[in-house]
């Protein structure tokens, strides 16, 4: 597929590089390789999925936990699943946020923890997402080789 040119431009699109193998790419001109979990420098669809979580969880808490700890806090966002493998599907995802939260007061962690989980529930727009039980549909077209 050629890239699509600035009028009719989608604001993300994967363009298929080889057998199950694709390039994401967004106008910004970020890239991201998704393929299957066995080929190497790839991402598959699902890590993609939990990566979207963590980075959306980790954006909507920064704020509240570098105003606890620091501008320069060290922070990492872990998400794991439960699939239920005969649906090929998850069940459910669990995420961490993990920060030196032990490094402050009691009263000061208490009031991140809960600033952060107001905001995650506020601004994760995945999260919100996710727990709305999103739909989505799909539509085949055909493009005529320029």
């Amino acid at each position: 597929m050629s890239e699509p040119d600035e009028t009719d431009r989608p604001a993300l699109w994967a363009e298929r590089t080889g057998t199950r193998t694709f390039t994401g790419r967004n106008l910004r001109g970020a890239e991201v390789l998704i393929g299957n979990g066995d080929a190497p420098g790839v991402f598959t669809p699902g890590e993609l999925l939990q990566i979207a979580l963590a980075g959306c969880v980790g954006q909507s808490t920064d704020h509240r936990l570098a105003h606890a700890l620091g501008d320069d806090f060290h922070g990492t966002v872990v998400v794991s699943v439960e699939k239920n493998a005969d649906e090929n599907r998850y069940e459910s995802f669990d995420v961490e946020v993990i920060a030196d939260l032990g490094s402050v007061d009691e009263a000061t962690r208490d009031k991140a923890v809960e600033r952060g989980t107001s905001a995650i529930e506020r601004g994760c727009t995945v999260g919100r997402t996710l727990g709305a039980g999103a739909t989505y549909r799909t539509v085949f077209t055909s493009e005529t080789p320029r």
